[in-house]
C-alpha cells in the first residue's frame, strides 16, 4: 500500500477515497476536475470562520479549485464543479502563504486542497524555511483517505473538518458517492489520532487554536434527522471535540429551479432540533449561528483576490 503523497498520486491518482486513477501527472483530470497545475480561485484574509481560526485579525484563506465531491446545492460551485481559477506554480503557493502571515492572518487555510496533497509537503516545508511560523489550517469537507491524513499529520496544525452525512443514500443522493459515512468515520479518526500524537488540542491565551480540530456540520433543510445521527458518529467516533453547527444553506440557482426542501433556508425549529441534540450528546466546545443566517455574504468573491499578486498590493493600488 502505497505510504506517501506522491505515491498516491502518481503513476495513477489515489489521493482522495474516489480512487479515480487518473493519470494527473501526464496532464489527465482526475474526478476532481484537476490535473498536475496548481489551480486556485482566492487568497486572502476571511473574517468569517469560527472564532478560534479567525479571530480579530482573519484566517489567511486560500481557495484551490475543483473537488472530489460534486454536492449538488454547493454554495462554492464557481471553484468547486466550475474549476474556476487560476494556474500557479508550487513556487507561487509558497508566496502566497508568505503574503497572508504579512497581512496579519493567524494560520493558512487550506481550503479543498485534497487533490492538491502531494504538492503541500514541500510548499509548506520551503514556506517554513523562509519564516512561516503561523498554523497550517486544512479545511476539508471530510471526505479523506486515513492514510493521506496520515502523511498530513506532521503538517497540519489544526484540522477544519465538515462531516456532511450519516446516511449512505443520502451522501449518494447529495453528492454522488454514497461510502461518505464509512470514510468520513475513518478519516476523523485518524485525524484525532495526529493531534493526540503531536501532544493534543492547543489555544493561546487568545482563543485561537494552534493545534487540534473543529468537526462542522452544515444542517440542511428537511434532514434534520440525518444531522442529529451525523452527531452521534461524532461523539461515538472522537468524543467531546469542538463542534460547530451551521445553519448558514443558502440555496443555489439550480436548487431553487428543482424546488422541494433544498430550494428553502433551515427553519428555526430544525436548527434548534440538531443543536439540543448536540447538548443532550455533551459537547461542551459548540459553535453556532444566530438568527436568519442564510446569505450570500457567506461565499466570498471568487474574483482571483491574491492569487497572481498580494492582496495588499492590490489594496495599494
Amino acid at each position: 500500500m502505497p505510504t506517501s503523497l506522491t505515491e498516491l498520486f502518481s503513476p495513477a491518482c489515489h489521493l482522495c477515497p474516489r480512487r479515480c486513477g487518473a493519470a494527473r501527472d501526464e496532464g489527465a483530470r482526475g474526478a476532481c476536475g484537476a490535473n498536475d497545475t496548481l489551480k486556485v480561485a482566492r487568497a486572502a484574509l476571511h473574517m468569517w470562520e469560527e472564532p478560534p481560526i479567525s479571530g480579530e485579525a482573519g484566517s489567511g484563506t486560500i481557495f484551490f479549485s475543483g473537488c472530489s465531491l460534486k454536492c449538488v446545492y454547493c454554495q462554492n460551485h464557481e471553484i468547486s464543479t466550475g474549476n474556476f481559477g487560476l494556474e500557479i506554480s508550487p513556487e507561487r503557493l509558497v508566496e502566497i502563504m508568505l503574503e497572508l502571515q504579512d497581512q496579519g492572518a493567524n494560520n493558512i487555510n487550506l481550503v479543498t486542497a485534497t487533490h492538491y496533497a502531494h504538492l503541500l509537503p514541500a510548499a509548506i516545508a520551503a514556506a517554513r524555511a523562509r519564516g512561516l511560523s503561523i498554523p497550517i489550517v486544512y479545511n476539508t469537507s471530510g471526505y479523506e483517505r486515513a492514510s493521506a491524513v496520515a502523511a498530513l499529520g506532521d503538517l497540519v496544525d489544526v484540522w477544519l473538518t465538515d462531516f456532511k452525512y450519516a446516511d449512505a443514500g443520502l451522501a449518494q443522493s447529495l453528492s454522488h458517492i454514497k461510502d461518505y459515512p464509512r470514510v468520513a468515520v475513518s478519516g476523523l479518526a485518524q485525524m484525532a489520532r495526529e493531534i493526540e500524537r503531536r501532544g493534543g488540542e492547543l489555544v493561546d491565551e487568545d482563543g485561537l487554536m494552534k493545534r487540534g480540530m473543529i468537526v462542522r456540520h452544515l444542517v440542511l433543510p428537511g434532514h434534520a434527522d440525518d444531522s442529529c445521527r451525523v452527531l452521534d458518529l461524532v461523539w461515538q467516533t472522537v468524543g467531546d471535540v469542538p463542534i460547530s453547527v451551521m445553519n448558514q444553506y443558502t440555496p443555489n440557482a439550480l436548487m431553487r429551479e428543482q424546488g422541494g426542501d433544498l430550494a428553502r433556508a433551515v427553519t428555526r425549529d430544525e436548527y434548534e432540533q440538531v443543536l439540543d441534540h448536540a447538548d443532550d450528546l455533551g459537547f461542551t466546545t459548540m459553535f453556532w449561528q444566530e438568527g436568519g443566517a442564510v446569505d450570500e455574504s457567506f461565499t466570498p468573491a471568487f474574483d482571483t483576490t491574491g492569487v497572481l499578486t498580494s492582496a495588499k498590493q492590490r489594496v495599494r493600488r
